[in-house]
């Protein structure tokens, strides 16, 4: 059980030191160094790397080291909007639905299920379709998917506990909701929300770049890690390095948030 729980803390913390990086590099680094990152140079298309470009251009001269960190400043924002949007409304819905009970709970059950029913990728394309070249409506129609998964994890949590002695004792002494709620039912559900959240994230950031990657959601010349390997692809024989920095990027994005979720192994 320790080897599980140290294998876990490492994986943990490998994660939150990539994600740090990447957040450092796409938030700190532009403050030290603005650049534009739709500013094009054609005489520089797909040009090696210079001390004004340490990433090189893409196939219209622009700055791959400005385009990748506005890149991950849009994919990051949504994907922890989208989660936090989410997380909110699920958790107090399951939370309301586990303590009322009868038609409240019915009702909210029957809402969530109707979300599980309709294809998630169908709706964020139906959402796309009404308003395109909007991450307005990405970060809509992500949060719509996400917010059900939250709202079954903490019901399920949220029923036993409301009937343990401490939580009915803590009613009869007439303690707020609110109280209730922070004093017993936050601690049990903060871990597996919380990792739930991680992996939220993750799959957030690869449904935007998947969607950006057919064109959908946001477009050019939006800096966006699907889109930019979509515009890249065709030069990949010319430039293989400029099509595999998106690549990486999503890869690392993706990887540092499933080793901060420190999912256990035996």
């Amino acid at each position: 059980m320790m080897n599980i729980v140290r294998r876990s803390s490492l994986a943990q913390r490998a994660g939150a030191g990539l994600l740090l990086l990447l957040v450092v590099f796409a938030f700190v680094l532009p403050l030290l160094w603005p650049q534009d990152p739709l500013r094009q140079k054609l005489m520089l298309a797909l040009q090696w790397p210079d001390l004004s470009a340490p990433f090189g251009y893409d196939h219209l001269g622009r700055s791959l080291f400005a385009r990748l960190t506005a890149a991950i400043r849009l994919s990051l924002g949504l994907a922890l909007i989208s989660v936090l949007s989410a997380m909110i409304p699920g958790i107090l819905l399951g939370v309301l639905a586990a303590w009322r009970g009868g038609a409240v709970d019915r009702g909210v059950s029957l809402l969530a299920d109707t979300f599980l029913a309709l294809p998630g990728l169908l709706l964020v394309l139906l959402l796309t379709a009404l308003v395109p070249d909007s991450a307005l409506m990405l970060y809509v129609g992500i949060s719509l998917l996400l917010w059900v998964e939250y709202f079954r994890i903490s019901r399920a949590i949220a029923r036993p506990l409301l009937l343990s002695p401490a939580v009915q004792a803590s009613r009869l002494l007439g303690l707020s909701p609110w109280l209730i709620f922070r004093r017993h039912l936050w601690p049990e559900m903060a871990p597996v929300v919380l990792t739930v959240a991680a992996f939220g994230a993750a799959s957030a950031i690869m449904a935007i770049a998947a969607l950006g990657f057919v064109s959908v959601g946001v477009r050019p010349p939006t800096p966006e890690l699907g889109l930019m390997m979509t515009e890249l692809l065709p030069y990949y024989e010319e430039a293989p390095y400029a099509l595999l920095q998106p690549v990486m990027v999503v890869f690392l994005l993706v990887l540092s948030l499933l080793l901060l979720a420190g999912r256990e192994k035996a």
